[in-house]
């Protein structure tokens, strides 16, 4: 039985150590990851000594672009908070912190509405934003109406993506396994 040959090179692009792997039997697609504080990119054999410069140019941008996206501050998300509130909420949710947690096991954010904190899991993390702003509004209507009773979800049903951002967190937490929920 014949293996599939496979090449590994070293280099640094934009300041980033990155391990480019060619292999056989990859046919068209590159991919990429981190692994052990460095980037692995796949690339197929074939492809040309230009493409694969050009790919993984690309792929370094498109990594470091999602790590950004995940590295949102708790400041950033007290901003958005305050955005939130003064677009769906009148402005009348106004929270005393709003932050990042990494101990919610089984819910994607919580809210003590007698010391106006907010915490979101940091699972929601690299998710799209309109998931993460759908749980942060979430939160700051429990700043107004504690509970899930009718008037809760009054207070949110204008945010145009609450089913869709609902129905997104429902699909993640069953595919994982994690049990986690909005309620």
């Amino acid at each position: 039985m014949a293996t599939a040959r496979r090449e590994v090179v070293q280099t640094v692009v934009d300041g980033v150590t990155v391990e480019v792997r060619r292999s056989a039997k990859r046919r068209r697609t590159v991919s990429a990851y981190r692994q052990e504080g460095q980037l692995v990119v796949l690339v197929p054999a074939r492809m040309s000594a230009a493409e694969e410069g050009e790919w993984v140019r690309t792929m370094v941008a498109r990594v470091a672009a999602s790590e950004r996206r995940k590295q949102r501050s708790d400041g950033d998300l007290e901003r958005r908070a305050l955005e939130l509130s003064r677009e769906h909420l009148g402005g009348r949710a106004v929270p005393s912190s709003v932050r990042w947690v990494s101990n919610q096991s089984s819910r994607w954010g919580s809210c003590t509405p007698a010391e106006g904190t907010i915490r979101l899991s940091d699972k929601l993390q690299g998710m799209p934003t309109w998931v993460v702003d759908y749980v942060l509004l979430h939160e700051l209507a429990h700043l107004l109406q504690p509970g899930h009773g009718p008037q809760f979800w009054r207070l949110i049903e204008g945010y145009p993506r609450l089913e869709r951002a609902r129905g997104y967190l429902h699909g993640v937490s069953a595919s994982a396994g994690l049990g986690l929920s909005d309620d």
